[in-house]
């Protein structure tokens, strides 16, 4: 009987030593807003769509990005949800489902990109992670251009 135990504990650990090694297949996080904004040229002309991510700051009284991404494809658009009534945004990296929702969300047009322009109040290595850096760095991901 003990070489069954040893035999199924050995199992057991191998297990659930694979399971805590793999990054996991979906990620989800809330944000506080979702921004779509359309950068234009001088002639009103679309360079590139982003989704930008924020959380309110209390302190501060103003909304601090937490991150950005290009917008590569239409399906990675905010998609409005009604039970519950929210935004989400769904992209794949690597095999990996990730997903924002919020309450908010904005859709703007600027000739300034606003990611960069908050950088004045929150600088990039200040901000909250939408995930934590072991996740993020497993699966390629960052907040910088």
């Amino acid at each position: 009987m003990s070489t069954f135990w040893s035999i199924a504990t050995f199992i057991i650990a191998t297990v659930a030593s694979g399971v805590a090694d793999q990054s996991p297949s979906s990620l989800t996080e809330r944000v506080d807003m979702i921004e779509l904004n359309h950068f234009v040229d001088e002639n009103g002309r679309e360079v590139f769509q982003q989704l930008i991510f924020y959380d309110w700051s209390k302190q501060e009284k103003r909304f601090h990005v937490r991150a950005w991404r290009l917008v590569k494809k239409p399906s990675q658009l905010p998609t409005r949800r009604w039970n519950p009534t929210l935004y989400e945004c769904v992209w794949h990296d690597d095999g990996v489902r990730k997903m924002v929702t919020s309450a908010s969300m904005r859709e703007t047009w600027s000739q300034q990109d606003p990611e960069r322009v908050n950088r004045e109040f929150l600088s990039e290595d200040r901000r909250i992670p939408l995930w934590d850096s072991h996740t993020a760095q497993a699966n390629g991901e960052t907040t910088s251009r």
